[in-house]
Formats: structure tokens, sequence, C-alpha cells
């Protein structure tokens, strides 16, 4: 009897430190691992919130209504572009389908082109508060989610990415600060959710890296207009992951780091990547060695997706604030006249930045105080900001100095 108590004990001991093990064990695993995602979309989306914040609206209103400089002149500038003109007629299309370089172009500017309308008719119906602006963006939308199914041939991802981007920014100003109404708010949700957000959160990752980037931006600013929580986190990740392989640091090694989830990883295919660049410094781009205008497109949806998520409060910007600054640096040095080295792009670059810097200039320099002379110097020069006709419009207007 004694033997069989002691052997209850025993087993009873066992089983209690079986337990206390588990639950250390548990604890550890909530103590140290799996390791949590790198950010995470906000658990209440800020509106308007993709691209510009309504205090940012409201700080460039005050200065144009006060006929300050750079915003007026920004502002008249937006004003005067067809993109404003109340008797625009959008184009959509079914199927829209664009080979490379758009060719063939059925429906590809069309498409670009009425999404910056409607951005710009939902900015100019905030600073002016005229109606008429607000029904004329939503005209353009309503036309689009009445019609558009998908996009077709090799350029349909990039397609998507560029008007992607820009049609959150118009349909964010335009449901959450138009107090006339916009009864086909849902199916427009519903055609981001249906039509763009499967192709650009898809992914790019043997593409030049501004395909992905502006792909990655119009998924960001789609999952924060539907409130798309899961591929808000999944875009964030693939930004992440796409940023280092797009801006190389010293810090990253000999050779840049290759696309995630690529078949490009031995030296050869790092260096054929990035164009055949072989000596690689702070701030050279995957596409520095093509041109400055591609490499330009792929630093704005850098600077644009850390936009969105400071406003919805998953600040990005210190995690990719060294390499937006060395990108920046690094091409307007150029684009302000230094002699190429011989060893950048064998001693000869196709300059072309474009209208790009001002996000990323007032985000590093005006709000976090970072000396960014060869920046500033082109950001001021090139005011005002007006439009790419692709997917950049209007910065100066809505971010030059703008502390918001």
């Amino acid at each position: 009897m004694a033997r069989a108590r002691a052997g209850t004990r025993i087993r009873t001991r066992t089983a209690l430190l079986s337990v206390l093990t588990l639950l250390a064990a548990l604890v550890s695993l909530q103590l140290t691992g799996p390791a949590p995602r790198a950010a995470a979309a906000p658990t209440a989306f800020t509106h308007p919130g993709v691209l510009v914040s309504q205090a940012q609206l409201d700080y460039a209103r005050g200065k144009v209504q006060a006929g300050q400089q750079p915003w007026k002149a920004a502002y008249d500038d937006m004003m005067a572009s067809s993109y404003a003109s109340l008797s625009r007629t959008p184009k959509p299309r079914a199927v829209v389908e664009c080979g490379s370089s758009s060719n063939p172009n059925y429906g590809c500017t069309d498409e670009r082109q009425d999404a910056i309308a409607a951005y710009t008719d939902a900015l100019a119906w905030y600073f002016t508060r005229d109606s008429r602006y607000a029904k004329k963006s939503i005209e353009i939308m309503d036309a689009w989610s009445a019609t558009i199914t998908d996009h077709t041939n090799s350029n349909a991802p990039l397609q998507t990415g560029w008007s992607g981007s820009t049609w959150p920014r118009a349909a964010e100003i335009i449901k959450y600060t138009y107090d006339g109404g916009w009864a086909g708010a849902g199916r427009f949700a519903t055609m981001l959710r249906d039509v763009y957000l499967p192709e650009v959160i898809s992914g790019a990752e043997t593409k030049n890296g501004n395909w992905q980037l502006v792909m990655t931006e119009a998924a960001i600013g789609i999952s924060v207009f539907i409130e798309d929580r899961t591929s808000y986190d999944k875009a964030v990740s693939t930004y992440l992951a796409r940023v280092p392989a797009y801006v190389y640091l010293t810090g990253d090694g000999d050779l840049p780091k290759p696309p995630a989830n690529s078949s490009i990883d031995t030296k050869a295919e790092i260096i054929k990547y990035w164009q055949g660049q072989s000596t690689f410094a702070d701030g050279l781009s995957q596409e520095t060695c093509r041109d400055f205008g591609h490499t330009g497109w792929g630093i704005a949806s850098i600077a644009d997706i850390a936009e969105t998520s400071r406003i919805q409060g998953q600040d990005l910007y210190p995690k990719i604030q060294d390499r937006l600054r060395q990108a920046l640096g690094f091409h307007t040095t150029y684009e302000n006249g230094a002699t190429v080295p011989s060893w950048l792009c064998g001693g000869s670059v196709k300059k072309g930045l474009d209208q790009v810097t001002e996000v990323g200039f007032n985000a590093l320099h005006n709000r976090l105080g970072i000396a960014m002379s060869n920046t500033q110097k082109y950001t001021e020069a090139h005011r005002p900001s007006g439009t790419d006709n692709y997917f950049n419009a209007w910065t100066t207007l809505t971010h030059a100095d703008n502390p918001s």
C-alpha cells in the first residue's frame, strides 16, 4: 500500500512537472518567439488618410487663402490644368489593356488621367468648397466603378499600380469630407477590392523595383479605403523587404540585397539586375543606371507609402529614412550638375528625376530636421510640382513645408 501511494505521488509530481514545463515553454514562446510582425495595420484607420491627411489639407488650404508661396502658385497651377476642368468627360473601359510601354494602349492613358482628374477635383473641392468639383470627382469615379472589370497584357500590374495609387486618394477626400454624400462609394470600394487589389498585391519581385513599389503603394492606399487590415499588413511586409532591395547602403555589404522571394541571388545575377553596375555607394538605386525617371517613380512610392503609414499611426519612416535620404541626395546631386564619376553607369547617367521629391524632403528635412542640401536645392528649384500624368500630382500644394 505504501509503495502504491509512493508511486502515485511520483506520477503526480511527474505530471505536475510536465505541466509546469509546458507552461514555461508557452511563456518563453510569448516572450521570445515567433518574432512579431515588423508593422501592423492600425486598430482603426484614419480618414482621409491616403498620402494626405485632413490636417495637411487644412494647413495647405490656409496658406492658399492667405496667398502665401509656394502654395498659391501650386494651387493656381492645379486649377489651371485640364485635370480640374468641370467639362471633363470620363472615358471608362471594361478591360484596360496595356502592353510594354503602354503599347497597345487601350484605356491606359485614359484610366491614369481620369484617376488624376478625380484626385484633382477632390483637392479642388476641399480648397474651394465648391460642390461642383466634388460632384465631378464622383462622376469620374462612378463611371469607372460601373464599368471596369480587368487589366490585361504585360503592363497590367504596373498600370493597376499607377491608377490604383491615385484612386484612393480621391475617394478618401470625397467620402470623408464632402457633405453632399456619395451614393456610389460602396461600389467604388468593391471595384478597388475586386479589380485592383488582387493585381497589385500579388508581387513583381523580378521586375524593376518601381513596379512592385507602386503596386505596393496602391495596395496600401486601397487597404486604407476599404479598411482591410490583412492586405495592409501584407503590403507593409512587402514594402519593408523591397526598399532594401531597391536602395543600397554600405551596411548591406559588398552587394545590394536581392529582391525577396526571387531567383536573383548570385553576384552576377544581382549586378545584371542592377543594370550592370558593379560598384555600389550609399543611395544608389537598382534603376539608377537605367534612368533617373524610373528611379524617381520608385523613390516617390517609397516616400508615399511611408507618408500614408505615418498618417495611419504606424510610422514606417524610421525603418526606411536612411535609404530614402541617401537616395534623394544621391540622385539630386547629379541633377544639380555634379560631374558623374567614371565608376557610375560607365560615366554617364540619364537624368530626369522629375518632381518626386516633395513628400520625402518634407518628411525628412522639415519634420525630422535632417540636413539635405542637394535635395532642398533641387526641390525648391522645381516648384511648384505639377503632375507626371502617371501617379504623382500636386505635391508642392499638399506637402511643401507641411508640418502636419
